[in-house]
């Protein structure tokens, strides 16, 4: 049975950097813009919608690989910082989305526009994340090669929910989404926004707005909820590898929840359901853009995005008196 919510015709959607890079390929130029075209299949129906429509996207794994294409080529050419890394993945990402989207639009013979808009988000010098890398990014190792690596290249290595280990890197809360007005007069006129590419290039504010970057991965759903709260946009999607979100996960006790209200996730979240590297920071996201004023969260399955906003899949957070 359908689910009745608010208007849909303002949406910011999230997807995950896993579908655009999924951990299971070799991560070939053919397989990233295959991946790109299925994700626009999966988002045309929302994109033929007269909506006001802003896409964001992860990067886990592409800033991953940056990162240890610089550290296999260290000796012949001078490596990037983090900051410009996040930066090559947005482009990259957004590229290939932007053309993937506009190809699918074309083929439905609508003539709305894609476009990405590099995005820079402003974070806090002081942040303690800065002192305590927990992002995990790139490729997953077993503990002897993440030894090795973490003594080769110095990197930070921590175990990931029982996956493997993994590269980690500080995760500042996002402030500050620059430049958003451009993504509201770009989304009023109807033009597809990408933004926010993988939490966005993480920069400081100094005196005069002078900016730099900093080495840091945001969480790209902490800024998604952060530019939807800004935008008043009440209605948040975000679509990731799993069909809804569930207690027990992994366990003969699993439970997928289909409408649950923000103080019956806290419960859960507080009892441990939502391990850190996987589906913990969807949910604090979640609670964070319901507690900025955001109406409803949906958590789906990329493939059925249309019918998760129809309703009819995903999991659906709403307000306590929602």
């Amino acid at each position: 049975m359908a689910h009745s919510f608010d208007s849909t015709d303002r949406l910011l959607v999230a997807i995950g950097g896993n579908a655009t890079h999924p951990e299971d390929i070799e991560g070939t130029s053919r397989e990233q813009k295959a991946i790109a075209a299925s994700t626009a299949e999966a988002l045309l129906p929302l994109a033929m919608l007269d909506n006001e429509l802003i896409i964001t996207h992860g990067n886990g794994p592409v800033v991953g690989k940056i990162l240890m294409r610089q550290a296999l080529t260290r000796d012949t050419i001078a490596p990037m910082p983090l900051d410009i890394c996040v930066a090559h993945s947005q482009g990259g990402i957004a590229y290939l989305l932007v053309q993937a989207m506009e190809n699918a639009l074309r083929e439905a013979d609508s003539s709305r526009h894609v476009a990405c808009l590099l995005t820079q988000v402003e974070v806090d010098p002081d942040d303690p994340a800065f002192d305590d890398p927990s992002k995990p990014i790139g490729a997953f190792y077993d503990e002897e090669e993440a030894q090795r690596i973490n003594e080769e290249l110095g990197w930070r290595m921590k175990e990931d929910s029982g996956r493997g280990w993994r590269h980690v890197v500080p995760s500042p809360d996002p402030k500050h989404v620059c430049d958003i007005s451009l993504v509201q007069v770009l989304a009023r006129r109807g033009t597809v926004v990408i933004s926010g590419g993988g939490g966005g290039i993480p920069v400081v504010r100094g005196p005069k707005g002078v900016r730099h970057g900093v080495p840091a991965v945001i969480d790209k759903d902490l800024t998604s909820a952060h530019m939807a709260n800004v935008l008043g946009i009440g209605l948040m999607m975000i679509l990731t590898a799993v069909p809804k979100v569930a207690i027990n996960f992994g366990t003969p006790e699993q439970k997928d929840l289909d409408i649950v209200t923000m103080r019956e996730l806290r419960a859960f979240q507080n009892e441990g359901h939502f391990p850190p590297g996987s589906m913990g920071p969807k949910i604090d996201a979640a609670l964070r853009f319901l507690e900025g004023g955001g109406e409803r969260v949906i958590v789906a399955c990329l493939d059925e995005a249309m019918q998760a906003l129809r309703g009819e899949a995903g999991t659906h957070i709403v307000a306590d008196n929602g």
